[in-house]
Formats: C-alpha cells, sequence, structure tokens
C-alpha cells in the first residue's frame, strides 16, 4: 500500500526543550490541528504527524489537505498519509524507524493495529470527546447534542486494540449550553483536549499520570447518518426537533419538505402551543410573517424558525428569507 509522504526539515528543539519526549502526532480535522499546535507550542519534539489523504472538494474538485497537514506544512513538520494503516508494512516499519516515545491520536479518522499501539515505549495517547465512558465511538460531540445533555468533556486514555476502551488518565467537563450548537461545542472541546493533552503529557513525563479501568456502564455514539436529519413532526417533541437542529448544525442541517421544496432549519427556538393550536396538524405552518417570522406546530410545542435555508439558497435568517419567499399559513411540512 502507497504511503504518501512529505518530508521537511524536521522540528527541531533547542535547549531545555530536546529534554521532551519525542512524539508522532496522527489526526486530521480542526478538532486535532488544535492539540497539534499546542503540544507544538510546549516544546516537544514532533518527528511527523500522520493524517489522511488530501481529499478533492468543491465544485472544481480541487484537492484540499487536511487542517493537521496544513499546520505541519507551516511548521517544516514531516507529513504521512497513508491510504490505510492496517496491514500497512512499510508505512508501519516506517514508524518504528521515528522511534517515537508517545503517538498522539485526535480524530484521525483510522483504527491503529495492536502493531502500531506497540511501537512508542510510553503508549499511544488518545484526545476524546466525550467523559468516557459514555460515547464511545466516531461521534460524541453531536449526540451528546443531539441527545440533549446538559454535560459533555473531553478524556484522555491510553488506547488499546478496542474502540475507545483503554484506560484513562484525565477527563475534563464541561456545560452545554441551551442553544449551543455542535459546531460551537465542538470548537469549546477542541480548545479544552489540546488544554487536557498537554497537561496528559506533563503527567506521563513526571510518572505521575494514573491508569483509570472504564466501567461496563458505557454507550456508543456512531457516524451520523442523512437519513436522521430529515424531521419527523409526528413522532418528534419540540425539544427533540430543536436538539436535531442544533446537533446537526452546522454538519448537513435537519430538514423538511414545504411545498415539496427541501428546506434546511439551522436555528430554531421552542414555544408553547396556543390554545387554539392543539388540534392543527403536526407540522402546520402557524405563521408566516416577514416581520413576525416563521412558527411551525411539533407534537407538543411550537417551533420558532431563526435560521433557514431554501432549496438551492445560502442560510440566512428567517426574516430575509421570508421578504422573498411567500409561505401560506395552514401548509403542512412534510
Amino acid at each position: 500500500m502507497i504511503c504518501i509522504i512529505i518530508v521537511f526539515q524536521p522540528y527541531l528543539c533547542s535547549g531545555k526543550e530536546c529534554d521532551k519526549m519525542r512524539i508522532l502526532f496522527m489526526g486530521t480535522p480542526d478538532f486535532a490541528k488544535v492539540s497539534l499546535e499546542a503540544i507544538y507550542n510546549a516544546g516537544y519534539e514532533i518527528l511527523g504527524v500522520v493524517t489522511n489523504p488530501d481529499k478533492q472538494k468543491g465544485r472544481g474538485m480541487k484537492m484540499l489537505a487536511t487542517p493537521v497537514k496544513e499546520f505541519a506544512i507551516e511548521k517544516n513538520i514531516p507529513v504521512y498519509q497513508p491510504i490505510k494503516v492496517k496491514g500497512n508494512e512499510e508505512f508501519i516499519n516506517q514508524i518504528k524507524e521515528l522511534n517515537p516515545e508517545v503517538i498522539c491520536v485526535v480524530a484521525y479518522g483510522k483504527i491503529l493495529p495492536k502493531e502500531i499501539l506497540d511501537i512508542p515505549e510510553k503508549g499511544c495517547i488518545n484526545v476524546h470527546g466525550s467523559l468516557l465512558p459514555k460515547y464511545r465511538g466516531a461521534a460524541p460531540i453531536q449526540w451528546a447534542v443531539l441527545n440533549g445533555d446538559k454535560t459533555t468533556g473531553v478524556t484522555t486514555m491510553y488506547m488499546d486494540v478496542g474502540m475507545d476502551t483503554g484506560d484513562m488518565i484525565l477527563k475534563k467537563e464541561v456545560q452545554i449550553g441551551e442553544d449551543e450548537t455542535t459546531g460551537e461545542l465542538w470548537d469549546r472541546l477542541a480548545d479544552l483536549g489540546a488544554k487536557t493533552l498537554v497537561e496528559t503529557l506533563e503527567q506521563i513525563e513526571s510518572g505521575t499520570a494514573v491508569r483509570v479501568k472504564q466501567g461496563d456502564d458505557f454507550s456508543i455514539a456512531p457516524m451520523l447518518d442523512k437519513q436522521m436529519a430529515k424531521i419527523d413532526w409526528n413522532s418528534q417533541t419540540a425539544v427533540q426537533i430543536k436538539n436535531l437542529v442544533r446537533g446537526l448544525n452546522p454538519i448537513m442541517g435537519a430538514y423538511s419538505f414545504i411545498n415539496d421544496k427541501k428546506i434546511k432549519l439551522w436555528k430554531v427556538k421552542v414555544r408553547n402551543l396556543d390554545e387554539g393550536d392543539f388540534d392543527k396538524e403536526n407540522g402546520t405552518i402557524l405563521m408566516a410573517d416577514s416581520k413576525k417570522g416563521l412558527s411551525i406546530k411539533a407534537k407538543d410545542g411550537v417551533i420558532e424558525v431563526l435560521e433557514i435555508q431554501g432549496e438551492n439558497a445560502k442560510r440566512m435568517p428567517i426574516l430575509d428569507f421570508l421578504r422573498g419567499n411567500n409561505i401560506e399559513v395552514g401548509t403542512i411540512c412534510k
């Protein structure tokens, strides 16, 4: 299996910084880039970064690098982009030659085989976006918002062959805002995860890092399915719809159909039903006014739309949308 490698002048430490551990970093999105920047600024010797291959994006299908790769290039850190990891002997041998003391893994996107986990003398350390053992898996931040949780956090752990099952080191808890979106929480946890990773590495260096076994009371946070983005006005409560909207913001957006056109809802709030609205069909447009806004009946409340996106259009405040789009009261959202 071909391993794409971009080699630059390696990051060189100086003075006391040379006493810090030699680290190989694995990560892909902006969430991981924040942690990479933190350990770089903390003076660790970064032997290289491993990230996913470039992907084609946009209308022009231009090849775009991952945020982690972009940072590595800026700082002249060697970049490794294996198409696959498991069974890739060439890549595994490259890691052995680098001889890292620690491998830091943050939202890399690939499962590491035991052959890699056994390479670093002081272990493979992962930053996970939940309070383990809750929300093991690919989308812990998203599911915390989708489920309407009040708290979440980050956990650092020693990795093993299981999916987020390794011994925990540090846990940091935060409150989730009532209207906070996945994107907003993602950014906050990226910063918290970066700080916690540096603290974890300091404890590993000093020999004070603990190993706490995870309990059996765990939950799974699987990858999101596009089908879940469709609002079900008959079965979902108003709060569940609100959580769906903010949980899928900015990933894909929750949607419904109005007059057979797909409409995405990006921001909403919930209020109680008025006395005359209880008998109306769920999904009914209760108000559509360019000065007052857009309200839709849910099973047990009213969804007031604050930000919306019409079919083949940009997202915008609801009043701007209603000035250019006529929606009749009584229309049923499907």
